[in-house]
């Protein structure tokens, strides 16, 4: 560090005030509640706490190679140390339905809460199943490490998601339908439409379905058609009319037909919006259903039922085989509407003859079948959760802009903030740069405004000093800012360089889309390392000052999308510090570049030695532990799935370390089990906003006695095989004295405070609301946060900046 930032690090003024109103207490937290099993041998880290070693990069196969052995260690056949992680992905996905089961919650957040139910079962089929299936057809039989094969995870997928889709067909029909009616919202079937209603979906059929429709019928001069991923179909049965002089003939069978359902229209239609009185709706599959004969004349119709197919996804793309990376994954999008079916899902009553066809046809098991007692997609229902119907939402909340970035920042507030405060009217006639020159500054998102983010590339663009932008970008809106920004600065003759994603699953054509936007304005479009996805969150500028070029940096733990900051909880730091934007400069220079061996001093990058630094950090608090020292581990993340870096928590754990992990999905590692784990906690947050920082925090207490303060990370990876191996990845260190205040005194605490929207999880898998004393008032971490935001707005205006 030089003294210049260690300086303006330690300055007084970067200092926050604790607050009164939620948990303050320094780490370490409330210990695990289980007594410490006796130390075991730990051996130190080799390398220094405070840095970075440097590491050698691994090419793309050896990195792969490394990962398959770190998927097959000493312990691999340990049964009852791991949980499975498609398992563990299904009890997450259960915890949504929870928020929708909630009734604390309002009635459309729990709607859309069952629509997010959908849609994370519609990724884990297209992707994870997809690939069991994959595996068993190919013959492989070798378990994971809990111990279970291809063949068995699957039989208790289906045996877990038949359980979780039924409950959440009877939280709709028998919770929130009912919920709605009495809120004056009602959902209407065919047959509950009352003779105006009826006329109403009649005369709307015809003039906004019956145009845009095709019938696609399935005989021997029509085959069966190619029906894409995910698309709603309805499946007709048709019989010849009967005429007077004719008679049925019992052994016929009924002709087939199929009505795909055109995704530009509504999926649910209000009847008569100009009407009044309740809001009335009804599936547009029903409307199909009952208008059905009007595709047919001369048939009548024999019955009617949805389906949908879900079907593999995942790109199958081998970057040292192409040549051309964009142009195949082009080729690769268009060829996965065609990918093999992995799931159907269909209406409980269809006729078992025209079942057994539809099957064959798809080529589909029947233990991949779901048939359902209730409208198909329930993620449709996320366009009715966005009525206006306020009364019935989360009560509103804007992220505030109170940081030391925005155009004239208020005095100190009296509440705590991540933000280092400036005095009122201190920006005026200053750019972001001048700021952060003398300090860093850390954003808590959504809480805090993602305006900043934006601001900090935009004004990059313009200001005639820089000279130079560097960015990455793995998810990015429809109508990207940044990407406006990094094509003007181009067209202002500045040297601007963009790592696209290509392979940011699911976002693949919105990414070729602005890769080819951002060529077309002279941007270097760059696609990172072969063999891996650039994950990592990091805006770089250069600018001229005097006779110098200066570094400014942006790390985050978040995506550089404006839409999705203000519903995902993320950190950001901007900072001029020479030795994080120097590798920041590393970094990119390795991406756009060749580099075999690059060194980082202070940013931890993977796949250049993050994983074997974590399991550093662990294995030093074990040993401290060991050695009567201070130990402490409290890590924030997504998934925990790595078998080696769980492996070295269950060593630290018997040594004697106090370890608490919050995280929100997947979680392998099973805590409380005595003489393994029983010194790990494991919480889990399902809230208002999806947690997604990945925030780590090591208590570093020095061999020599003299504690030179916790080791505290942010960034974007998660503790999982891919994040360590397969993607470019960066956790930033948190220096500047008050942002590692607020992280040990707040940002922690409240969330191990959480006993409103946390639960936590048992050695047998199952979670469990945190447990709350009888009088102990409910507190949720999101809640305080929105709190602390709204303090500090109501703080600025008072000052009348």
């Amino acid at each position: 560090m030089t003294p210049a930032a260690n300086a303006r690090a330690t300055s007084p003024a970067a200092a926050l005030p604790s607050p009164a109103a939620l948990p303050t207490a320094a780490l370490p937290l409330p210990a695990a509640t289980s007594p410490a099993a006796s130390p075991a041998t730990a051996s130190p880290a080799t390398a220094s706490p405070a840095a970075t070693s440097p590491a050698t990069t691994p090419p793309a196969a050896a990195s792969k190679r490394r990962w398959r052995k770190a998927a097959k260690g000493k312990t691999f056949a340990r049964r009852g140390a791991y949980f499975n992680r498609e398992l563990s992905w299904l009890a997450f996905n259960r915890r949504v339905l929870d928020q929708a089961r909630n009734a604390k919650n309002p009635l459309l957040e729990r709607v859309k809460f069952l629509s997010i139910v959908s849609s994370n079962l519609d990724e884990f089929f297209e992707i994870r199943v997809a690939g069991l299936i994959q595996q068993v057809e190919s013959g492989i039989t070798e378990p994971t490490p809990d111990g279970l094969s291809p063949e068995e995870q699957l039989r208790r997928i289906h045996a877990l998601v038949a359980s979780l889709v039924e409950d959440q067909y009877r939280c709709w029909l028998r919770e929130l339908v009912p919920a709605l009616a009495k809120s004056n919202i009602l959902i209407k079937t065919a047959r509950e439409l009352r003779p105006a209603e009826l006329a109403w979906v009649q005369a709307y059929f015809h003039e906004q379905v019956l145009p845009v429709v095709t019938p696609l019928a399935i005989d021997q001069a029509h085959p069966f058609p190619q029906l894409g991923n995910k698309t709603l179909n309805v499946l007709v049965t048709l019989r010849d009319e009967i005429t007077p002089a004719a008679q049925p003939d019992p052994g016929e069978l009924p002709r087939i037909a199929i009505l795909p359902v055109p995704r530009i229209l509504p999926r649910i239609v209000r009847l008569n919006p100009a009407g009044d009185g309740p809001q009335r709706y009804i599936f547009l599959s029903e409307v199909i259903k009952l208008c059905a004969s009007s595709f047919f004349p001369g048939y009548r119709i024999g019955g009617t039922c949805v389906f949908r197919v879900t079907r593999n996804s995942d790109l199958y793309i081998d970057d040292e085989e192409s040549d051309n990376l964009l142009k195949h994954i082009e080729e690769q999008l268009r060829n996965l509407r065609r990918g093999a079916a992995v799931r159907l899902e269909i209406e409980d009553h269809v006729n078992e003859h025209v079942f057994r066809d539809l099957c064959e046809h798809l080529k589909i098991a029947p233990e991949h079948v779901f048939r359902l007692r209730g409208p198909i997609n329930l993620m449709r229902l996320m366009s009715l959760a966005g009525i206006d119907r306020p009364d019935l939402k989360y009560p509103p909340f804007t992220p505030v802009n109170c940081s030391p970035l925005a155009p004239a920042a208020p005095p100190p507030p009296a509440v705590p903030s991540p933000v280092a405060p400036a005095v009122a009217g201190k920006n005026e006639g200053r750019n972001i740069f001048d700021i952060l020159r003398e300090q860093d500054v850390m954003l808590h998102h959504p809480y805090d405004s993602f305006a900043p983010v934006v601001d900090f590339v935009s004004h990059a663009a313009r200001d005639p000093q820089v000279f130079a932008i560097k960015q990455t970008l793995y998810r990015t809106s429809g109508d990207s800012p940044i990407v406006r920004a990094l094509i003007e600065a181009s067209r202002n003759g500045k040297q601007v360089a963009a790592l696209v994603e290509l392979k940011a699953r699911f976002d693949e054509a919105n990414n070729i889309h602005w890769a080819r936007q951002l060529e077309d304005a002279g941007v270097h479009v760059v696609y990172g390392l072969v063999g891996h996805k650039t994950h990592c969150k990091c805006s770089l500028v250069v600018r001229r000052e005097g006779a110098a070029l200066r570094r400014y940096v942006h790390l985050g733990t978040g995506n550089y999308n404006p839409n999705t900051a203000r519903l995902y909880t993320d950190l950001s730091l901007f900072t001029a510090r020479e030795g994080i934007t120097a590798d920041a400069a590393n970094l990119f220079n390795t991406l756009t570049g060749f580099s075999r061996s690059p060194t980082f001093n202070h940013l931890l990058v993977a796949p250049f030695g993050l994983h074997e630094r974590i399991r550093e950090l662990i294995r030093q608090e074990a040993a401290n532990a060991a050695a009567g020292r201070p130990a402490r581990i409290i890590a924030k993340m997504n998934s925990l799935a790595d078998q080696e870096t769980i492996d070295t928590l269950y060593a630290a754990s018997r040594a004697g370390v106090k370890i608490d992990l919050i995280v929100r999905g997947i979680c392998c590692l099973v805590p409380g089990i005595r003489g393994r784990s029983e010194n790990i906690r494991v919480r889990s947050i399902v809230g208002r906003f999806l947690e997604h920082a990945r925030v780590f925090y090591f208590e570093n207490d020095s061999h020599s006695g003299i504690h030179t303060g916790p080791l505290i990370y942010a960034g974007s990876a998660d503790w999982m095989p891919r994040n360590f191996f397969r993607r470019v990845e960066v956790l930033y260190p948190i220096d500047a004295p008050a942002h590692r205040d607020w992280i040990t005194r707040r940002f922690f605490p409240t969330e191990m405070a959480d006993n409103e929207n946390a639960s936590e999880l048992r050695p047998n898998g199952r979670y469990v609301s945190v447990p709350r004393a009888a009088n102990a008032p409910l507190l949720s971490a999101q809640n305080a946060f929105m709190e602390d935001a709204i303090a500090r707005a109501a703080a600025m205006l008072s000052t009348g900046a």
